[in-house]
């Protein structure tokens, strides 16, 4: 594995993507910025409701319970373009919920993505797709929280986080040979270069640290426990079928790590096999594999690559600023 063992995994969230908003995002839209910020200080001491990225936050953050109490290796981190005293409320339902999220910025309506690299974040979660555009485009690793209905179930422990491969844990290289060529010039291409690591995606960090700890876990507690149930769960479902995954496992030992589950799809949809898997947060390239499980999984879109355009345009027609 590499050696991360004295770094922390810090994921930075967006109020609105933490918690559910968007009744007050309604009242900036409609009303302005004063009548947002006397509506949040009213209501300052009423806890917010729990957003799409709170059962990733959530159990994320309960993670630590798991490691010694001097190493807390996971902290989330909030960058808001809420003002502070809006911001107040925040905290305050973070302190309701018992999330020890501590840090941030409050940025009153400037870009808050730029500060990810001040925190040290391997990931910046937001829905407000303007700031996942810009922040993308600048190569920042940021994903968009999209709608979701799926419902947290507080007796389910541990941590589920599933990933596309092509364009989220890698970059689009092998993405683009299948636009241009089709299936066959995609699989001809693997298999040419099968023994080549694919170079590094957005979310790659993400996806190193969250393995290291996931068999930093395994040495520690399920060395000696027959018993073991693991806390963090890492899957990849990729729309990739054999002989491709060849490339795929080259990859991840290149990294020095084993296979994650892996969910090779074959082109078959991904909503079925996430339905089954129920992972606490999903992220894919491709907005058409998010939709269709959104109202079981919490979803996140990553746009990024030759799949960028569409996924844009998608955004700029369906989803809110």
């Amino acid at each position: 594995m590499p050696d991360t063992t004295h770094e922390k995994l810090v994921v930075a969230v967006s109020s609105r993507a933490l918690f559910d908003l968007e009744a007050e995002h309604k009242i900036f839209e409609d009303q302005g910025i004063e009548a947002y910020r006397d509506y949040q200080t009213q209501h300052v001491q009423t806890p917010l409701n729990p957003g799409v990225a709170f059962p990733f936050v959530r159990r994320l953050l309960s993670l630590n319970e798991y490691f010694p109490k001097e190493e807390e290796p996971f902290r989330v981190i909030v960058l808001s373009r809420n003002s502070p005293e809006s911001g107040q409320r925040f905290f305050n339902s973070c302190k309701y919920y018992k999330l020890p999220i501590r840090g941030g910025a409050f940025t009153s309506g400037q870009p808050t993505f730029p500060y990810m690299k001040a925190y040290g974040a391997s990931l910046f979660l937001s829905a407000n797709s303007k700031s996942v555009l810009e922040a993308t485009q600048m190569g920042y690793p940021a994903g968009l929280v999209l709608p979701s209905k799926a419902k947290d179930d507080q007796e389910d422990k541990g941590l589920r986080i599933a990933f596309d491969f092509d364009g989220v844990v890698i970059d689009d290289d092998s993405e683009k040979q299948y636009k241009q060529s089709g299936l066959e010039g995609f699989q001809d291409y693997e298999s040419k270069h099968v023994d080549s690591p694919h170079n590094a995606g957005p979310l790659t960090e993400l996806f190193k640290k969250l393995a290291y700890f996931q068999q930093l876990d395994m040495q520690r507690r399920g060395k000696e426990d027959p018993y073991y149930q693991p806390v963090i769960r890492i899957s990849i479902v990729t729309s990739r079928g054999a002989p491709s995954e060849e490339r795929l496992i080259t990859t991840l030992k290149s990294w020095g790590m084993n296979a994650a589950e892996l969910f090779l799809m074959d082109g078959m949809p991904k909503q079925f096999v996430l339905e089954q898997l129920r992972p606490h947060i999903f992220f894919d390239d491709q907005i058409q594999h998010l939709q269709s499980a959104a109202h079981a999984v919490p979803s996140v879109l990553i746009p990024f690559g030759v799949t960028r355009e569409n996924s844009v345009k998608t955004l700029l027609e369906k989803q809110p600023d």
